[in-house]
């Protein structure tokens, strides 16, 4: 984005780009180059003044998978919050790093990310909260090869091609995948692809690995047979956390309450009743029932709060890609702490 743009129309421009590219993401449009638009961490917001919001629209953050879905699909958050006075706008984007610069660009006041897209976009600035958890699923990321890869250990990655999406909890699994096998980051050629496009390069060959996370991690396993050089168990917790776009959480934390409540319920029920899930999953996400439970048994359940042991998490990984020079300073991330929580 051009630094000569006028105060009056950056933010408002940059809110369009965030709107459009939900839109394309719901469409089923090419996602390629969005990983581009998840490097301006920052930039939108010093490129103008913010919007004129309306205190009366909720705006939900989402990908195509998760609670958050789920949730749209059955409008009882709607319910939940019309005695509040709000109505909800559901915004799709293919990862969490897009969504966050929604955040950036006051497009979304709530949404659901990995663990490692709040680091970048905290050091890029982004003006957000961490206001709740969800349980560790260290199985539910894996770094694959195609089944007739040479490609046998961790080791074997060096100056390999491996797609990844940048900021997202899959590249920091990479970091520490490559770490366990005595890898430098810099001894392999990163190629920073969103779902739709690494997908097409790991089928094609044109990438030898694929860092990345269920729902595609299952599909790949089922669709392509991919083979599983390594989860993240035992290498990293992967985290979903839920975050806010802070001026929303300090000014209305009753809505936010209300959300992560709702959010409880629908956990607690889809903990015990995959098979639903699966077939309400299905038509949204274009994935088969299979599929879709062989992920859902990799996840975890329950809303949680962020405690002093994720911010300890959170704060490793931050030290660690600052250390290879992925984010270009030291965090704080207790900075992040939601004081309503």
């Amino acid at each position: 984005m051009s630094h000569t743009k006028s105060k009056s129309n950056g933010v408002s421009d940059a809110r369009r780009s965030i709107l459009k590219l939900a839109a394309g993401v719901g469409a089923g449009v090419s996602l390629r180059g969005a990983c581009a638009l998840g490097a301006t961490f920052g930039t939108l917001a010093a490129s103008g003044t913010a919007r004129a919001q309306s205190n009366k629209v909720l705006s939900i953050g989402y990908q195509k998978y998760g609670n958050f879905i789920i949730l749209k699909a059955r409008g009882t958050l709607e319910k939940r919050l019309a005695p509040l006075g709000f109505s909800v706008q559901w915004l799709e984007f293919p990862a969490g790093p897009q969504l966050l610069e929604g955040v950036n660009a006051k497009a979304v006041d709530i949404g659901v990310v990995g663990e490692t897209p709040p680091v970048f976009a905290q050091a890029g600035g982004v003006e957000f909260v961490y206001i709740a958890a969800e349980p560790d699923a260290p199985r539910a990321e894996a770094v694959i090869v195609r089944k007739d890869s040479p490609i046998r250990t961790l080791a074997d990655l060096r100056g390999k091609k491996i797609a990844v999406t940048k900021g997202s909890n899959a590249h920091y699994l990479l970091v520490k995948a490559l770490e366990h096998g005595k890898v430098g980051y810099n001894e392999i050629q990163p190629a920073y692809l969103v779902p739709a496009d690494a997908r097409a390069a790991f089928a094609s060959g044109s990438v030898d690995a694929w860092s990345i996370w269920d729902p595609y991690f299952a599909a790949a396993e089922r669709q392509l047979e991919a083979r599983v050089l390594s989860t993240g168990e035992g290498i990293v917790r992967n985290v979903e956390y839920y975050v806010a776009r802070r001026a929303f959480a300090t000014e209305h934390p009753d809505v936010v309450h209300a959300v992560l409540a709702e959010l409880q319920q629908l956990d607690g029920w889809a903990e015990h009743n995959v098979p639903a899930v699966s077939a309400q999953l299905a038509p949204i996400t274009g994935l088969d029932t299979g599929t879709l439970e062989l992920a859902l048994g990799r996840t975890g359940y329950g809303i949680l709060p962020v405690d002093t042991t994720r911010f300890e998490y959170q704060q490793q990984i931050a030290d660690a890609l600052y250390q290879i020079k992925l984010i270009p300073k030291k965090l704080v991330v207790t900075d992040a702490r939601w004081q309503n929580a």
